[in-house]
């Protein structure tokens, strides 16, 4: 695939409009398409970032032959279908996290993608970015030991009305699905494996979702992951990552990171600084053209077995929350 590969993005979202500016860092790329459920907003955002085409219905971005692969940015309520309708289409797709609203929904995404034999990815930038790679490699060196424990927040401030998707739980909103995935998934990249248990408590506000929690997650090996997320608290957003010889920081891991400090021995060895082309989400969008560009189904950087089991720790800690999303069914 020499010729430049041409992406459409479903929403006009705040999110679509970042990774609209994304993708005009990638030579490689070309935006070629966004559709909305307004006709009006489609045309504005269209003229916005230079788009050529412009869709008020979902279906006509999917429908469009000229499109290899969609970035859906629409609430996570409504991920399994925006996703299913394009992969239908032959379309690869990169749906925003959380990959979807339970892990049955998620299995039926990757159910539908190997069917179709399309690219699918879940968007989480912290797999993509320069300075998780090279913590990771220290990791993998064994500078720090064996890693028994992880630490991580992501906590937020945020005044949310019911209208918007932040705190509606009939959207998918709250804590967990929001700004949750990512320090489970932070834990699920660090050990490479699900919790043999897990266990979560929340605060469910006035309209019915969950408006900050916390999980705990046990590991084949007693390994353990502390984990705490907010949409209205405002926290220190760093992330720990202890061995029996050292420990890592991550500063502000999820703002997104560009500093990082190994610790040997409580003393500071290396302190590594990778600072950020652009808004960050050129790096998810580079690492799907690189697949696509080698023929591949899914990501060895973000499997979709994992954003699958990701999904089921999510809905086994919220169950006893009593948090219900559409489309549940059991949980």
């Amino acid at each position: 695939m020499d010729k430049k590969i041409k992406w459409g993005i479903l929403s006009t979202g705040h999110i679509a409009g970042k990774f609209a500016d994304a993708l005009v860092l990638l030579p490689g790329a070309e935006l070629a398409a966004v559709a909305s459920r307004d006709m009006d907003s489609a045309k504005k955002f269209a003229e916005k970032y230079q788009i050529p085409k412009a869709y008020a219905r979902y279906q006509e971005l999917a429908d469009d032959p000229d499109i290899d692969v969609v970035y859906i940015g629409t609430p996570h309520a409504f991920h399994l279908e925006n996703s299913v309708m394009c992969m239908r289409k032959g379309k690869a797709v990169l749906c925003e996290k959380a990959f979807a609203i339970n892990a049955d929904e998620a299995r039926e995404m990757v159910r539908v993608a190997k069917e179709e034999n399309v690219f699918l990815m879940e968007a989480m930038i912290t797999r993509h970015i320069p300075l998780i790679k090279k913590v990771l490699a220290w990791i993998s060196e064994s500078l720090i030991g064996e890693v028994r424990m992880v630490k991580a927040s992501r906590c937020a401030r945020g005044e949310f009305s019911l209208g918007g998707r932040h705190l509606n739980p009939a959207l998918g909103g709250g804590s967990l699905l929001d700004v949750g995935i990512y320090v489970i998934s932070f834990a699920s990249m660090i050990f490479g494996k699900s919790p043999v248990e897990s266990i979560g408590l929340s605060h469910i506000g006035d309209w019915g979702s969950d408006e900050q929690g916390v999980a705990i997650l046990k590991y084949d090996k007693g390994e353990i992951a502390d984990l705490s997320f907010a949409l209205r608290t405002v926290a220190v957003n760093d992330a720990y990552i202890f061995g029996t010889e050292g420990y890592i920081k991550v500063h502000d891991v999820f703002a997104v990171p560009t500093k990082a400090s190994l610790f040997i021995n409580k003393q500071e060895k290396e302190v590594i600084e990778e600072p950020l082309i652009g808004n960050a989400l050129n790096y998810e969008a580079k690492e799907v053209m690189r697949c696509l560009k080698e023929g591949l189904k899914e990501s060895p950087l973000m499997p979709l077995e994992e954003s699958i089991q990701i999904m089921e720790i999510m809905d086994h800690i919220r169950k006893p929350w009593g948090l219900v999303y559409p489309n549940d069914h059991g949980i």
